[in-house]
């Protein structure tokens, strides 16, 4: 059984390892400095900033984990071994329980998560050449309503 809960700063090593994995499973197109860039800023920066929604399984280990900043989910990332379990669907489900609409950006690259976005009734309503820190790496901006298709 899955369930979302806020994160915790016991989480931290745990979510920053599922991150590291999850990056490393689908941002084939990433170089190994590219991921250590993003690594520090991610670890050191981002993770210990604020709370993330973490998806847990029985035994209360975070599973995966979500940014989100009002209707806008900042991150979504599932340890790879977790993949294909709900996990993601899980965190968008809490995510769309608290805003009407969802935005999300994500890597045009990232060809698992721009399919399993869709999935979930997100659509296109814009795109970026760069990345939020200036690397050439295409954003796709999406939303999703609640009364869309794929919505709950």
């Amino acid at each position: 059984m899955i369930s979302v809960r806020k994160s915790r700063s016991a989480d931290l090593p745990t979510m920053f390892t599922i991150w590291h994995e999850a990056v490393r499973a689908t941002h084939t197109f990433l170089t190994d400095a590219d991921i250590e860039f993003f690594a520090t800023q991610v670890r050191d920066l981002y993770l210990p900033s604020q709370p993330f929604w973490v998806a847990v399984g029985n035994s209360d280990e975070p599973l995966g984990f979500m940014g989100m900043t009002d209707a806008t989910i900042d991150s979504l990332f599932v340890h790879p071994a977790q993949h294909g379990r709900g996990i993601g669907t899980a965190l968008v489900t809490h995510a769309a329980s608290r805003a009407d609409e969802l935005m999300v950006d994500v890597n045009e690259q990232n060809e698992g998560a721009c399919a399993f976005y869709r999935k979930l009734g997100f659509r296109q309503i814009g795109r970026s050449e760069l990345d939020p820190s200036g690397k050439p790496f295409p954003i796709l901006h999406l939303v999703r309503s609640r009364s869309g298709p794929g919505a709950s």
